[in-house]
């Protein structure tokens, strides 16, 4: 199946720890090494070149040395082009993969490589620490992703590679400083292709890697950005963040003021005003880290800059169970002097409310036609009340390429969910998202 498969190299595995062979296979030690033997020299005799996996080889070193060393010896007497040595369990820590990867290294010719998993939670040292001792092979998986807790996460190991240990086996068209750019957007693409939420704490690809929150972390960064961050993000295709929270102070502020245009270095009483509220919401449960639209708008009006383009005059959501449920909305909205009526279905009372309330919009706004939903998510805030607690609703929106979200946070979900829409649909029209 191998040979019709087309491919010019094969990856195959065979076991390392006489535990798998004894017990696992049920058969003898001479028989396994008869089994590797064949099956590299048979793809070898076709044409593949082979790539041999010793699965469980960390273990099996361990517990048996010298069978460990005669099974990779016996792949690379068969004419396997690399050895790989794989952590299948996950368990071996790091200091003892470099003792055994320096005993190895020094026993073969053939080239090395490494295939740690993570159980451990130390997949991607044990890459890092396998290169240093001489591996020039290095398995992994975007994001992380395998077996139990995962493998080595190739978005960790390749610019720890790159940049902090400055290998470059890249293509020699592109400078070491090109070679990544897309790396942040590849591991958010294959998140999206498995339906995965992606990790905001992944160190380099992560959203929030470089995240800076505390209002001495924004202070100093915006000073000098190597204060607070290890590496330039946008060499890896990442972007930083500058956070308005609790823990902000008037830097972060001015900073977010700038990004839409208003200058409040100048205006101290302003910024002020603006960084107390966001800590008197906080404390009722908002988290305003992913939600910059909602900020923005804060800035808007407390500063007295926001013309309101639309308000909510009355609106109701209601659910109707006979053979299935179904939803339905009714919303008044005033724009200017005149007040717009809708009713609208859906599957639920949010989509329902939401549905009117767009039709309402459209009426005098029919750029929000173009607007996607394309993240709904509630949280319950504090669970001591059961199901009076109060919850916090966060909602991204599309519009042409552009993102942005808000959030509220109310003891009733369906209000935390209007009035978060809302924000979405002003934000649109008062700033252009």
């Amino acid at each position: 199946m191998l040979l019709d498969a087309g491919v010019k190299t094969a990856v195959i595995f065979g076991k390392s720890w006489d535990l798998h062979v004894k017990d696992v296979l049920k058969t003898t030690l001479e028989e396994n090494l008869n089994m590797i033997t064949d099956s590299i020299e048979y793809l070898r005799t076709n044409g593949l070149n082979v790539i041999y996996d010793a699965e469980h080889f960390f273990d099996g070193f361990k517990n048996n040395t010298d069978y460990a060393l005669a099974a990779i010896s016996a792949a690379a007497d068969a004419g396997a082009q690399t050895i790989v040595l794989c952590d299948t369990n996950g368990g071996t820590l790091t200091h003892e993969i470099t003792n055994i990867a320096t005993q190895v290294r020094k026993k073969t010719v053939k080239p090395l490589g490494i295939h740690c998993h993570n159980d451990t939670g130390q997949a991607v040292a044990n890459t890092v620490a396998s290169v240093l001792a001489g591996i020039t092979h290095v398995q992994g998986t975007i994001n992380g992703l395998g077996e139990r807790c995962g493998n080595a996460d190739l978005c960790q190991v390749l610019p720890i590679l790159q940049f902090k240990m400055h290998y470059n086996s890249l293509s020699s068209r592109q400078t070491p400083e090109e070679a990544l750019k897309g790396l942040t957007a590849l591991s958010r693409y294959v998140y999206q292709l498995l339906n995965m939420n992606p990790t905001p704490q992944q160190p380099f690809v992560g959203r929030n890697a470089f995240a800076h929150k505390a209002g001495v972390h924004v202070d100093a960064v915006i000073k000098h950005l190597k204060a607070y961050e290890h590496m330039d993000p946008s060499l890896i295709g990442n972007s930083r963040a500058l956070v308005v929270s609790e823990l902000a102070g008037k830097a972060g502020i001015v900073r977010e003021a700038a990004e839409i245009g208003l200058d409040l270095e100048k205006n101290a009483s302003a910024a002020e005003k603006v960084l107390q509220r966001i800590k008197e919401l906080e404390s009722k449960g908002y988290q305003f880290e992913n939600a910059k639209a909602s900020v923005h708008l804060i800035l808007l009006k407390e500063t007295g800059l926001l013309q309101d383009p639309f308000a909510v005059k009355y609106w109701r959501s209601t659910i109707l169970r006979e053979d299935k449920p179904e939803s339905s909305a009714e919303v008044v909205v005033t724009v200017g002097e005149a007040d717009y009526h809708e009713t609208a279905k859906g599957v639920g009372p949010v989509h329902a409310l939401d549905q009117a309330l767009r039709k309402a919009l459209q009426r005098r706004f029919p750029e929000l036609g173009k607007v996607s939903l394309i993240n709904y998510k509630v949280t319950v805030v504090d669970s001591v009340s059961g199901t009076a607690s109060y919850v916090r609703v966060f909602i991204e929106f599309e519009d042409d390429g552009k993102h942005w979200a808000t959030t509220s946070v109310s003891e009733n979900i369906l209000e935390a969910s209007a009035t978060a829409l809302v924000e979405g649909y002003t934000y649109k029209l008062a700033l252009g998202a």
